[in-house]
């Protein structure tokens, strides 16, 4: 499941990556849901969830200096992955490292910590280079850290436990602590987001498993409203053929469809994600597109004649390693044929429900 196509490259800068994870912010964070028991010795769970929403909108913060400074901080590397940049690595570790460690003030209005692991000798986890860049970052964004002098070169926690504070809104540091014990201990990589504080998985933190249209709908808000509108109606309408959606994250987001009703085993999300015929998916590199694994298409080449020439391009080119297929640099063609999601692909929307269904069992739907 590694998205990290393509030969290696200079990387976009880091303000357009700023842009993209923005973008991928939870907009609209719910009041009422239920946390797991976990966290029921932090604080109570309106506090919590105040204290998420706390975080959520610092992110926002965190995105805008990014943009406006974040060049200061990380140049662009020669890298096939655009969205490696260490400086964001070091910072969400930092964060975590606060949360998880730090002890909340009687007030919870500040978190006390005695050391920061990922800082210490003699193979710290956040290079010594980094340590005061990362902090100087996070002041830049409203955090304050008392008895420490942010101009000097190399970091010391002095003998007393170094005070964290975020005046802004203190609530912000009972979500950090939540969701820092999130990403140590109920992070499960490629189904959820928890160890990435830049996505603010508050979902990770529920009770109660989200609807997985809720999260697409999240997902996708950044786009117009009319394709939007195309990727949650082709969502409904293959779930309701009976195809089975899967999240899964790795370096991109994947809403993954696969028609498993004739399976003879029990499938995990992963199998389920390796069967797929379609996704909906998000990433750096490629933006929202459409991927489709289409294998029949030379059994209903007809009905392919009939489709605007674009989509005929498309599928006539077929999907595979682009080497091997087309002496092509790589660009990610095994993950499927690829269909931006932009004003284009909603005109052509009965065409690419007449595909996927041809795709389809005789049986699914019925």
């Amino acid at each position: 499941m590694n998205t990290t196509h393509g030969e290696i490259g200079m990387q976009p800068p880091i303000s357009r990556y700023a842009s993209y994870i923005k973008n991928l912010i939870p907009a609209a964070i719910p009041t009422d849901y239920a946390l797991k028991p976990i966290f029921k010795d932090i604080a109570n769970e309106e506090n919590i969830r105040n204290g998420i929403i706390a975080f959520r909108d610092f992110l926002y913060l965190f995105c805008d200096n990014l943009i406006s400074d974040g060049d200061l901080y990380a140049k662009p590397q020669k890298r096939s992955n655009p969205e490696d940049y260490p400086f964001l690595s070091h910072i969400n570790n930092l964060l975590i490292v606060i949360g998880y460690h730090g002890k909340l003030s009687e007030s919870s209005d500040s978190l006390f910590i005695t050391e920061i692991p990922s800082f210490l000798h003699p193979k710290p986890k956040i290079p010594v280079s980094k340590q005061m860049e990362c902090l100087r970052f996070l002041s830049l964004c409203g955090f304050v850290f008392t008895d420490i002098d942010l101009n000097a070169r190399v970091f010391n926690i002095s003998d007393s436990a170094l005070e964290v504070l975020y005046p802004k809104n203190p609530t912000l540091l009972t979500g950090l602590k939540a969701l820092s014990i999130a990403a140590k201990e109920l992070q499960v990589r490629f189904y959820n987001n928890a160890a990435n504080l830049l996505r603010c998985d508050y979902r990770a933190i529920k009770v109660e498993n989200t609807d997985i249209l809720d999260v697409l709908k999240d997902i996708l808000h950044p786009l117009p409203e009319k394709i939007q509108k195309f990727a949650i109606e082709l969502h409904q309408r293959y779930v309701g053929m009976g195809m089975t959606c899967v999240t899964i994250y790795d370096n991109a987001s994947h809403f993954a469809y696969a028609y498993i009703k004739n399976s003879k085993r029990a499938l995990s999300s992963r199998d389920i994600y390796q069967q797929r015929l379609w996704a909906l998916t998000v990433s750096m590199k490629y933006g929202y597109c459409l991927m489709v694994r289409a294998k029949k298409t030379d059994k209903y080449v007809d009905v392919i004649n009939k489709f605007p020439l674009y989509l005929q391009e498309k599928i006539a080119k077929g999907y595979g390693c682009d080497r091997t297929l087309r002496g092509e640099r790589c660009q990610g063609g095994c993950q499927g044929i690829r269909i931006p999601l932009d004003n284009s692909i909603v005109d052509m929307k009965p065409d690419i429900e007449t595909w996927l269904d041809n795709e389809l069992p005789r049986s699914a739907g019925k």
